[in-house]
């Protein structure tokens, strides 16, 4: 398994990028292909080995989060007693077993994001998307998020994820791409990168390839607007 960071600028295409892979959007150009089939022309068939983990989603604010996940398994014809079985261990594992049984708009954007979470690994996919996968959790679930990904690559599967915490990234993928204005301009380990860059983070490479000192120069004018 591996696990394959994918960064860039706001709009340079990582979230479009990952809802073409999911069968969500049909590529403006190009060819895409999951699992050697042709999007969007296999859509259905790509959806049935893939797990995704948006930043948000609108979910079904009626439905309990048992209820939500159950409607997830079934969608994708998990066995029932397995189904049950997964359900009860991820809410578990989650910390959401008191709250299975109420409606998902009682629920806080961080137990939102632990039920998509659990939503996208139900069906037990061999590809993984996620986007912002962190976004919303505590302390403590963002390090089970991260050991998952890691015992999921360790298991075989395959992890695309993308974040602006570079830091996390540097620590948990094995790849990464960096894409800008749509175009990979870089592709290797973060070590490589790094390396080759000649910065000490993925966040010295990152505004090495994509700004060039941008950042740095916008930080002073806001200061010295402030201060004038």
């Amino acid at each position: 398994g591996e696990v394959v960071g994918l960064l860039g600028p706001n709009g340079a295409g990582k979230s479009t990028t990952i809802k073409i892979i999911a069968g969500i959007l049909a590529p403006g150009g190009g060819t895409a292909r999951v699992f050697g089939l042709p999007l969007p022309e296999r859509a259905l068939d790509v959806k049935r080995g893939i797990g995704y983990v948006p930043e948000s989603a609108a979910l079904f604010e009626t439905l309990t989060g048992q209820e939500f996940l159950e409607l997830c398994g079934r969608l994708h014809m998990v066995e029932e007693v397995t189904l049950q079985r997964r359900i009860g261990e991820m809410l578990d594992t989650f910390g959401l077993s008191a709250d299975g049984s109420s409606r998902l708009d009682s629920y806080s954007k961080g137990m939102r994001q632990k039920i998509l979470l659990a939503a996208a690994l139900l069906h037990d996919p061999g590809l993984i998307l996620m986007d912002e996968p962190l976004s919303g959790l505590d302390v403590n679930a963002a390090l089970l998020v991260k050991d998952l990904i890691a015992g999921l690559a360790a298991s075989g599967k395959t992890v695309l994820y993308s974040s602006h915490v570079l830091d996390v990234v540097e620590r948990v993928c094995h790849r990464a791409i960096i894409i800008d204005g749509g175009r990979i301009i870089a592709d290797d380990s973060p070590e490589r990168l790094m390396s080759e860059a000649g910065a000490g983070t993925l966040e010295g490479v990152f505004q090495k390839l994509t700004s060039g000192g941008a950042p740095a120069r916008g930080a002073a004018r806001i200061i010295d607007a402030l201060r004038g």
